[in-house]
């Protein structure tokens, strides 16, 4: 099997659903990101393919859409994948199975999302759910994702579920709300991602990053679920635009270009399946499946990435491996940055890269949950 590797990373900024991206698509989104690659790789070199995640987009197959936006010739393939939170890592494991299958040596893979223009769906008048939606005309915005009752709050439901059958305490989502702003402030003002972020239309920052985040404003923020609740905007995710791909490469394809040294190999992906309604568990269920295989611990890693939709997914870290918490989101998560469904696989791995670079550690996994119980993870070394 042919050895994988990422050759680096790129991303948009990260920016609040109808903000400064409120009018760019999520193909042009990725185009910037795209033809910022295509620079940086130099005259002559093509990818065997795009593979692109996307939750809530215009269908249609959007990366292609997205390629020929960026400029890349008609001859360059590309397919969507859905897989809604965890796109953008199985747009990556899937450039991984491809290279390492020999079915080519260079993919771009990631992600891109616009939730400011996110379309309205209907369902056809013919189909059972078209009565069964908010509004009772067919018209929704969240789709279903397991049998049974249309809930446009699912995600946030299941967030509520885990927390309750877990007993966690709002002290504890605090914590990491805090924590999770801080360490983001402070890689900001450091400027450790500079490097890696694509300036759009002239906006280079993330713009979700509160400096000033406090225990007192997380105090007064109200339930989201109603009383009784723990869910607030402060240990839930904002909403968000931007788009973030990575370069991977096989081994092969390195010996033709000398001129280009890897981050990282990819030693192996995992995706798994688990309660659909109680979806926030699958970050940790897929990372575990995945280090067992592969013979590892947590304890091995020099750095780890999950993607912090809610809270809760970092408390059940914190509870399971309190010892291993300087390792994990050392760059703040989305609780601070945000979460642009499609794009953050691609996010959290460009964080993990850095990551392992700024702690000179050898070993690291990123993984995300997905709406439906399902999780993505990705496991590097270190080049």
């Amino acid at each position: 099997m042919e050895k994988v590797y990422v050759l680096w990373g790129r991303r948009t900024p990260i920016v609040t659903k109808n903000n400064k991206f409120k009018f760019i698509p999520a193909e042009k989104l990725g185009a910037f990101v795209v033809q910022a690659i295509m620079e940086k790789l130099g005259p002559g070199i093509l990818p065997d393919g795009v593979i692109a995640g996307n939750a809530v987009g215009t269908g249609g197959n959007i990366a292609r859409l997205m390629c020929l936006t960026a400029g890349l010739p008609e001859e360059v393939p590309a397919f969507t994948v859905d897989m809604q939170c965890a796109s953008g890592a199985a747009a990556i494991a899937m450039g991984y199975a491809q290279i390492a299958s020999g079915n080519g040596d260079m993919y771009i893979c990631g992600g891109m999302e616009s939730s400011s223009l996110q379309p309205v769906r209907i369902y056809n008048a013919r189909d059972e759910r078209y009565s069964h939606t908010p509004q009772g005309d067919g018209r929704y915005m969240t789709a279903q994702f397991s049998p049974g009752k249309i809930a446009e709050d699912a995600m946030l439901r299941g967030a509520e579920a885990t927390m309750e059958a877990e007993k966690v305490t709002k002290e504890e989502l605090d914590f990491w709300t805090l924590r999770s702003h801080q360490l983001a402030t402070e890689c900001a003002q450091k400027e450790l991602l500079k490097e890696q972020i694509v300036p759009v239309e002239g906006i280079t920052q993330d713009d979700g990053i509160r400096s000033k985040m406090n225990q007192r404003f997380l105090g007064r923020l109200p339930r989201i679920l109603g009383e009784g609740s723990l869910l607030t905007a402060g240990n839930s995710c904002l909403i968000n635009d931007g788009a973030a791909f990575v370069v991977l490469v096989s081994g092969k394809w390195l010996q033709d270009h000398p001129e280009f040294s890897p981050q990282a190999e990819i030693l192996g992906t995992c995706a798994a399946g688990g309660s659909p309604v109680e979806s926030p568990r699958g970050a940790m269920l897929t990372a575990d499946k995945l280090l067992a295989r592969h013979d590892f611990t947590y304890g091995d890693m020099a750095a780890i990435e999950f993607n912090e939709a809610f809270a809760v997914i970092d408390v059940l870290f914190q509870r399971k491996y309190p010892d291993l918490i300087d390792r994990y989101n050392m760059l703040g998560g989305a609780l601070a940055y945000g979460h642009p469904y499609g794009a953050s696989g691609g996010i959290i791995m460009i964080h993990l890269l850095r990551a392992l670079e700024l702690r000179h550690g050898s070993l690291g996994i990123l993984s995300i949950a997905g709406a439906g119980g399902m999780g993505q993870s990705i496991l590097v070394k270190k080049c």
